[in-house]
C-alpha cells in the first residue's frame, strides 16, 4: 500500500484519482451486462467503477495488500478479487466478454506475454482496453524506477497487433483553454520560463488545476496522441 505509484481515493488528490478513473469511465462502454477482468486492479476502486455496469467484473494484482484492501472496501455480489501474476492469470481460456489493463503493460518483464494472456482470456468476440503512458521513444531504461519498459505509440500498437486483428489507438489529455493552449506553445521557444507570473496561470486562463481536475475536464480522444499524456488501445 505504499508504493508510490499505487493510487488510493481516499489519501490521493481529486485530480489524480481523475486522471486514472477516466480510463474506467471510458471502458464502461463495453462492459454493459459482461464478464469483465481488470487486470492490475490496484486497490480495486476501478474495478468498482467496472462492477456497476457489467455482470461480473475479477480485479486481479500481483500485491497481497493492494488485494486486501479492495476486497475490504470495494466488495460487491458481482465483483471478485484475486491475488495472482497477470502473466498467470489463474483463469481458463475465452473467459471473459472484455479485459482491461490500465497503466499495467509498463510494469511487466514481458509485455508480449501480457497481451497473449489477455488474449487468452477473452472471448472470440471480446475486447481489451488497455492503457500506457505516451513516450517519444520506446526504452527498456526508464526514468521511472518502477517501470520497466515505455513504448511509444506505434510499437505499442505493433505489439498490441500480433494478437489482435483490430486495434485503434486513442489519446487521453486535460482539457484546456485555447488560450492555456497558446501560452502552452510559447515554450518553444522559451518565453513562459521567464513570464514567471504566470506560472500559476491555469485557473486565470479557464484550465482547472490538476490537482483539481474531474472527470469532465480530461477528455481520451481517437488518433489524439500528439499532445496525449496516455495512449489507450481498444482491440478486437
Amino acid at each position: 500500500m505504499n508504493h508510490p505509484e499505487r493510487i488510493v481515493p481516499e489519501r490521493t488528490e481529486r485530480g489524480i484519482v481523475a486522471i486514472h478513473l477516466k480510463r474506467y469511465e471510458f471502458a464502461r462502454s463495453f462492459c454493459a451486462g459482461k464478464d469483465v477482468l481488470d487486470a492490475g486492479c490496484g486497490v480495486g476502486y476501478g474495478t468498482a467503477h467496472l462492477a456497476a455496469v457489467a455482470r461480473h467484473v475479477v480485479g486481479v494484482d500481483v500485491a497481497e495488500d493492494a488485494i486486501g484492501y479492495a476486497r475490504e472496501h470495494y466488495g460487491a455480489p458481482n465483483v471478485e478479487f484475486v491475488c495472482a501474476d497477470v502473466l498467470e492469470l489463474p483463469v481458463e481460456d475465452a473467459s471473459f466478454d472484455v479485459a482491461c489493463a490500465f497503466e499495467t503493460i509498463e510494469h511487466v518483464r514481458d509485455a508480449e506475454a501480457l497481451v497473449s494472456e489477455l488474449r487468452r482470456v477473452l472471448r472470440a468476440s471480446g475486447t481489451c482496453v488497455l492503457s500506457t503512458p505516451r513516450v517519444a521513444r520506446t526504452t527498456r531504461t526508464p526514468d521511472n524506477p518502477f517501470h520497466v519498459v515505455e513504448l511509444a505509440p506505434d510499437d505499442f500498437e505493433a505489439v498490441l497487433r500480433e494478437r489482435f486483428e483490430h486495434v485503434e489507438l486513442y489519446g487521453q489529455r486535460r482539457r484546456q483553454t485555447s488560450r492555456h493552449r497558446a501560452l502552452q506553445r510559447l515554450d518553444v521557444a522559451g518565453v513562459r520560463k521567464r513570464l514567471t507570473f504566470l506560472r500559476p496561470a491555469s485557473r486565470l486562463l479557464g484550465t482547472p488545476p490538476m490537482a483539481e481536475a474531474t472527470l469532465d475536464d480530461i477528455e481520451i480522444d481517437r488518433d489524439a496522441l500528439g499532445d496525449a499524456s496516455e495512449v489507450v488501445a481498444v482491440c478486437r
